[in-house]
């Protein structure tokens, strides 16, 4: 067991630990990153799942602070797979020599801050502890498994999965019989890959999920040159997007134009695929009236997919599209009418327990070789507040977020001094393309320590006052869409116990301007302890 001292200890190496790493040592600071896995990569160095793609168009889904990268890296399609990003990632590390400063194999356990020397003791499961003045939380907003709690777990004698912790050696399914459980992003990207494979699939589902085609393709390379030539440009137009992406946004809205209008536009959007389906209209996130016409636009689509009419029913969602994050799908809905795949709905039919054989529900006993727990995460907190971080006095994160995460900017805790979060609750992180908004984030907190080593500031952590205006505002602006009315890992609801508070910021151009504004300000909102003389 050994004690280094650093600049800054980074939790995790995903996109936002690997580059926060990289702004560290333009500053001459030392950074030791720690990562529990293996490999750099992040959320997609574990979700390994059949199908894992993301929802964000690859060529804006990278990193923009080196234009030879972006100029240099080739993606194949359109929407990356998650073994492509992996090997994008991994090219990153590479490339720009990041390895030799990530600690692999090593979970960090405890952080606990010094408040005569304003630093940090960061812990880890290998023993070993570092000393720092800096500690950057880049642990990611979808990165800790939630596991329901279902009776008789253990007992279950076939194999489980859960796919935000897939095995890293491929996983076969055929000619057994596997059950899924959940019917999220997860769910939905792996069932029609699972289905080829399987003797029966068997897919218990809680809630219905709104779904629409990625309609996935090859780059052509003619319009890649094309947008690489002016990806500047381009990047810097999306960054003036609620979204941060480029989803073609309309500024008409739904109820200004006629029926036959308004479902051809749906209709465009469908063809074409993925995410912009939801900036169809401008007002679409906003009016529930509105909101309802794209709801039952898809509903329609379901029930014209979808060959059983009982099926149907139970995969048709009754309310509004988007307030749960929308998927993404190659082939979900059509899975369902092959005729070794069958739909459960538990909630006329509950799971009572696992069993050695498999699942029982209150109407009968289900046989399985495999159960695959698509579940979710314990999302935007979950990877906080398993670790035990003490702050002033001891306290706890977890005690000053029992009432729900309340952060300034999604970027700083008070009465945690010089911790920052990337991505973190009441930043528009899950809202926006990730990519942009953690290097947004990242530049942000290297600008912020930089900063203090210049002015000679011992410390910085979020103003109370500051933090709770920020809380407000965070569920003010929330509060005008459509977002908070219904349960999902936006607030939470996913996670028995945990506070019903809207997390992310909609919203991502006026949260930049706030961010500049505070630091033009000289970080006001910002408590600044100086250095003793």
């Amino acid at each position: 067991m050994t004690e280094r001292s650093v600049d800054a200890v980074i939790v995790g190496a995903g996109f936002g630990g690997l580059y926060m790493l990289h702004r560290l040592r333009k500053l001459g600071l030392t950074a030791q990153v720690v990562e529990a896995g293996d490999g750099v990569g992040g959320t997609w160095y574990w979700n390994r799942y059949p199908g894992a793609r993301c929802d964000i168009q690859s060529l804006e889904y990278s990193y923009q602070f080196s234009d030879e990268l972006q100029q240099q890296w080739d993606w194949s399609e359109r929407y990356a797979t998650q073994p492509e990003i992996l090997r994008y990632i991994n090219h990153v590390a590479d490339r720009f020599e990041l390895r030799r400063d990530v600690r692999f194999n090593t979970r960090v356990t405890t952080a606990d801050f010094g408040e005569t020397k304003n630093r940090w003791k960061v812990g880890t499961d290998t023993g070993d502890t570092f000393d720092t003045r800096f500690v950057v939380m880049a642990t990611g907003c979808l990165s800790s498994a939630n596991l329901p709690p279902i009776p008789g777990l253990a007992s279950f004698s076939g194999d489980r999965y859960h796919t935000g912790r897939w095995p890293h050696e491929p996983v076969d399914f055929t000619g057994k019989r596997v059950a899924v459980i959940g019917t999220g992003s997860s769910a939905i990207q792996s069932i029609p890959l699972i289905a080829q494979q399987a003797k029966t699939l068997t897919v218990f589902q809680r809630t219905a999920n709104y779904s629409v085609p990625a309609h996935n393709k090859p780059h052509d390379p003619e319009k890649v040159a094309e947008l690489k030539a002016r990806y500047p440009e381009y990047r810097a137009q999306n960054r003036q997007t609620a979204f941060h992406a480029d989803f073609n946004y309309s500024e008409i809205n739904v109820l200004d134009v006629s029926a036959a209008e308004r479902n051809a536009e749906y209709e465009q959007r469908w063809t074409h695929g993925g995410l912009p389906f939801m900036a169809s209209f401008a007002d679409l996130m906003f009016v529930p009236e509105a909101n309802q016409t794209a709801a039952e636009f898809i509903r329609g689509k379901i029930r014209q997919i979808v060959k059983d009419p009982a099926t149907a029913k139970k995969l048709t969602p009754s309310g509004l599209v988007g307030c749960k994050r929308l998927c993404v799908d190659t082939n979900y809905y059509a899975t369902y009418n092959l005729p070794h795949v069958s739909l459960v709905d538990i909630n006329e039919e509950p799971i009572e327990t696992v069993t050695t054989e498999g699942i029982r529900t209150r109407q009968q006993d289900y046989g399985f070789d495999a159960i695959v727990f698509a579940t979710g995460f314990d999302a935007m907190t979950g990877s906080m507040t398993r670790v035990a971080i003490r702050g002033r006095g001891g306290r706890a994160i977890q005690d000053a977020w029992a009432e729900g995460p309340k952060t300034y900017l999604g970027l700083s805790v008070n009465g945690f001094p010089n911790l920052f979060m990337i991505t973190g609750p009441g930043s528009p992180s899950v809202l926006t393309n990730m990519l942009p908004s953690i290097e947004h984030h990242v530049d942000w907190i290297a600008d912020c320590i930089d900063w203090t080593n210049q002015q000679k500031v011992a410390a910085i952590e979020a103003d109370a006052q500051a933090q709770e205006n920020w809380v407000t505002h965070v569920n003010e602006v929330g509060d005008t869409s459509v977002y908070p009315r219904c349960n999902s890992w936006y607030l939470g609801s996913n996670v028995p116990g945990k506070p019903r508070v809207f997390m992310p910021y909609l919203g991502f151009p006026p949260y930049a301007e706030k961010c500049r504004q505070v630091v033009e300000a000289g970080y006001d909102g910002f408590i600044k302890q100086p250095e003793v003389a």
